[in-house]
């Protein structure tokens, strides 16, 4: 019988135990989310925002500790932002807000998508 304990019996290492609370704090003072020990899908939640994360330091630590720790490595596999990838902000995918129409007709006219309304610098219009 596989318990929650048994699973996370590599969290008992202390050299492990000491990069999660890096990873922890780290992924704390970047996004605003306090990660406990004792949450069943840490190791996810670890995985997700360190491929979020901007931090090189974030990454670096969670590689190293991926490294480590055999289970790690078998439950990372392909998510859904890897097959399509998206418009990231912040860490942050953003929805796409341009229509694949303008975008095309925007390859078709030069690289610029067409203006949508009318841009008015100093008083005269613009393009």
């Amino acid at each position: 019988m596989n318990t929650l304990a048994s699973e996370k019996d590599w969290l008992l290492n202390p050299n492990l135990l000491k990069l999660v609370h890096q990873c922890r704090r780290l992924i704390h003072s970047e996004f605003g989310v306090k990660l406990h020990l004792t949450e069943q899908h840490l190791e996810q939640q670890l995985a997700d925002y360190a491929s979020k994360s901007r931090s090189s330091h974030l990454v670096r630590t969670w590689e190293t500790l991926k490294a480590q720790v055999p289970q790690l490595q078998w439950n990372s596999g392909n998510t859904e932002e890897d097959v399509s990838p998206r418009r990231m902000y912040r860490g942050q995918a953003i929805a796409d807000d341009r229509p694949a129409k303008a975008v095309e007709e925007g390859a078709q006219n030069g690289g610029t998508p067409p203006r949508k309304k009318q841009v008015i610098y100093r008083g005269q219009v613009i393009g």
